[in-house]
C-alpha cells in the first residue's frame, strides 16, 4: 500500500485563517494529499509552570504565542474540500468538556460526509489546564478515558445516557450523528498513555520520530496490544513530522530528520514506512512566511515524493 500523506494546516501567527487555511486546504486536496490536520496550543505563558513538553528548563517555542483554534480551522478546511480526511493531532482532551466536544466532532463529521479523524492527547501544560479550568492537571488521564466513553455514547444510538465525573447525560436524543463511526486516534510516547492506545484506539499518533525510533516504539505498542488481546496491526499509525525542504542537500551531521533535499526527505519517509507508519503528517508551516509559500511547498513536496516512488 502506498504511504498516505497528510498536511498540517496553517495555524501560526504569520497566517491569515480566513484566507490561508482555505488556500492550503484546497491545494492539499488538489495535489493529492490524503488528509489535512490541526494541532492545539492554547497560549504561551510569560512565566511557564512547565518546560516544553513538560521537560523542566526547556523553553517553549516562540510560534506558540498565536495558534488558531483547531476546530475552527478544521471546519474552514472542511467547507472547501470534498475528499481529504480531517484530522487532529492532537486535541488536548482536558481543555474541553467532553459532551460539547463530542457533539462538535459529530456535527463536523456529519457535515463533511464522514471525514473526521478524532485525535486526542492529554497534553503537558499546566498553564493551559489552569486557563481552561475544565480538568485538574493530575486528572488528565482519567478525563481522557471519560471523554472516549462520552464520545462513544454521543456518537451511538439514541437515547444517549451517561453518568460520570465530567458529564451527566439523562436519557436523551442527541444529534446530528456522525456519518460513520469516527476513528479515534491517540497520542502516546509510553507508559499508561501507550497502554490506552493498545486498549482503546483505532490509531496511534506518534510525533517527531525517525524510522528507527518509530520501530522501537511500535514494538512497545505491539507488546501492549498483546497484553490487551489485540493485534497491533489493527491500530493505524500516523506519524507527525516537521518537514523542511531546503532544495540543496544538508550535511548529514546535525541534519534534522525530514529536512533537506527531496532525496533526503524521501529517504526519511521510506524509513518511517518500513518502521510501520501507514500515514505521515507533513507539517511545513513553521518555516513558511505565508499561505502562498506553504501551499507551493506542499504541492511540490507531494509531487516529488510520489515521483520518487513512495
Amino acid at each position: 500500500m502506498t504511504l498516505r500523506l497528510g498536511l498540517g494546516l496553517p495555524q501560526m501567527a504569520q497566517y491569515d485563517p480566513g484566507h490561508d487555511v482555505l488556500e492550503v486546504a484546497r491545494t492539499a486536496e488538489r495535489s493529492g494529499y490524503d488528509s489535512v490536520w490541526v494541532y492545539e496550543r492554547a497560549l504561551l505563558p510569560r512565566a511557564p509552570l512547565d518546560g516544553l513538553y513538560g521537560t523542566a528548563g526547556v523553553p517553549w517555542l516562540d510560534h506558540y504565542h498565536s495558534c488558531a483554534d483547531p476546530l475552527v480551522t478544521l471546519s474552514l478546511a472542511a467547507a472547501v474540500t470534498r475528499r481529504v480526511r480531517l484530522g487532529s493531532s492532537v486535541l488536548v482532551s482536558g481543555l474541553h468538556a467532553p459532551f460539547p466536544l463530542a457533539r462538535t466532532l459529530a456535527t463536523l463529521d456529519a457535515a463533511s460526509g464522514g471525514r473526521v479523524l478524532a485525535g486526542f492527547g492529554t497534553g503537558w501544560s499546566q498553564d493551559e489546564y489552569r486557563a481552561a479550568k475544565v480538568t485538574g492537571f493530575a486528572d488528565r488521564g482519567a478525563q481522557l478515558d471519560e471523554l472516549l466513553d462520552v464520545c462513544a455514547a454521543v456518537w451511538g444510538r439514541n437515547p444517549v445516557a451517561y453518568s460520570g465525573r465530567y458529564a451527566e447525560i439523562a436519557p436523551s436524543d442527541v444529534g446530528p450523528k456522525p456519518a460513520r463511526p469516527v476513528p479515534v486516534y491517540l497520542a502516546a510516547a509510553g507508559g499508561r498513555a501507550l497502554e490506552r492506545v493498545a486498549r482503546r484506539a483505532d490509531g496511534w499518533l506518534p510525533a517527531h520520530l525517525t524510522g528507527e525510533q518509530l520501530a522501537f516504539q511500535r514494538r512497545k505498542l505491539a507488546d501492549a496490544a498483546e497484553r490487551h488481546g489485540r493485534d497491533a496491526a489493527e491500530i493505524a499509525v500516523c506519524l507527525r513530522v516537521e518537514a523542511e525542504p531546503t532544495g540543496a542537500p544538508l550535511p548529514a551531521a546535525g541534519r534534522r530528520p525530514y529536512s533537506g533535499s527531496l532525496d533526503q526527505i524521501v529517504q526519511d519517509l521510506a524509513e518511517a514506512e518500513r518502521a510501520g507508519a501507514q500515514e505521515v503528517l507533513l507539517d511545513l508551516q513553521t518555516h513558511c512566511a505565508d499561505g502562498g509559500e506553504l501551499a507551493d511547498q506542499a504541492a511540490e513536496l507531494y509531487a516529488g515524493v510520489r515521483a520518487a516512488g513512495l
